[in-house]
């Protein structure tokens, strides 16, 4: 897989002495598995403009480390000891709300996957993902974006609109067109708005004017608003 197929990471560039210089991304690795971590040092200090500034292996010791070395974005499995990462992601975000957290876990079903999101995830990538799915949602988080692994994110949409249908009630998806719903659908699949142009043969600027139209309906900014409003609406079960 291609990296640059995610167009919505960016690198920020310093100009000093004439030479434009990467700015690194920051990590914070969170794992209690020493392979893990480094399998993921190994992976991750061959990208030129990722730098890890932490590692650490429990919840607790995680949000005290997120507080005094600031990282961009704190890669966070699930299973932890002390405190597991969905408390620990609501501490970072709560105290820190401009670190991005990445969920990066063994588990794949759709129940951890909501609440991590819900707690205040970015992105959430299983352990099976190929090392560039990695880097693409660390570069995708950290330049604004929500990184939702495909086949999640799928699922996400295919229980939005399913289950919408099923129930023959309309008011459900808070009077979307037809084209609003084809347009949601490709959004959650991550695409990019010139992707989305491309697959329903319109114009960028018509599927801007879609997304806009979108977001005002539903009254939500960001694909991790999309999943919250879902579970709220109860569009998507997750259990306590």
């Amino acid at each position: 897989m291609n990296v640059d197929k995610y167009p919505r990471w960016r690198r920020k560039v310093k100009v000093s002495e004439g030479e434009a210089q990467l700015s690194k991304i920051k990590l914070l690795i969170v794992d209690d598995h020493e392979i893990v971590r480094a399998g993921l040092r190994m992976l991750l200090q061959a990208q030129a403009d990722l730098e890890i500034v932490g590692e650490v292996d429990n919840g607790r010791v995680a949000v005290a480390k997120a507080r005094e070395l600031q990282p961009d974005i704190v890669l966070m499995d699930i299973s932890l000891p002390d405190m597991d990462g969905f408390e620990a992601t609501r501490q970072i975000k709560r105290a820190l709300p401009q670190v991005a957290i990445l969920a990066l876990t063994m588990h794949e079903s759709d129940e951890y996957f909501f609440k991590m999101l819900e707690a205040g995830a970015s992105g959430y990538v299983p352990k099976k993902a190929a090392p560039t799915d990695l880097v693409a949602a660390i570069r995708t988080v950290h330049g604004g974006g929500v990184f939702l692994y495909p086949a999640l994110a799928k699922s996400l949409v295919r229980d939005f609109m399913g289950r919408a249908a099923e129930s023959g009630d309309r008011a459900t998806l808070d009077g979307l067109t037809d084209r609003e719903q084809e347009v949601l659908r490709l959004i959650a699949d991550g695409l990019s708005n010139q992707e989305i142009a491309d697959k329903l043969t319109i114009s960028v600027k018509t599927v801007e004017r879609h997304r806009a139209n979108i977001m005002a309906k539903l009254n939500l900014h960001s694909r991790t608003e999309l999943v919250k409003y879902a579970i709220r609406k109860g569009l998507i079960d997750v259990e306590g």
